[in-house]
């Protein structure tokens, strides 16, 4: 348990940081298995939409501080590999 008060004050803060945190990975999180979801259904336009919302959303947590920014690069590559395949599959 805290005994100072910097340490009470941190540990304040830190439960507030840890419930913001958790929500913006959540968010995040549901964003990108929403886009998983259209391009397993091969739905071009749902999944170029939601490709869209999964990036905003990656690249708020990394200016955030949730993820470093070449990992959500990283995440963000892979998304997009995936939608260009299902858009070429359904193009051919």
């Amino acid at each position: 348990m805290a005994n100072s008060p910097q340490a009470r004050k941190r540990a304040r803060q830190e439960t507030r940081h840890r419930a913001r945190n958790m929500a913006q990975r959540g968010s995040m999180r549901t964003h990108i298995r929403r886009y998983l979801k259209a391009t397993e259904a091969g739905d071009v336009e749902t999944a170029t939409n939601e490709y869209r919302h999964a990036v905003s959303q990656i690249d708020r947590a990394a200016r955030k501080g949730l993820h470093h920014p070449n990992k959500a690069s990283r995440i963000k590559k892979r998304l997009n590999i995936r939608l260009k395949s299902i858009a070429t599959a359904t193009e051919s």
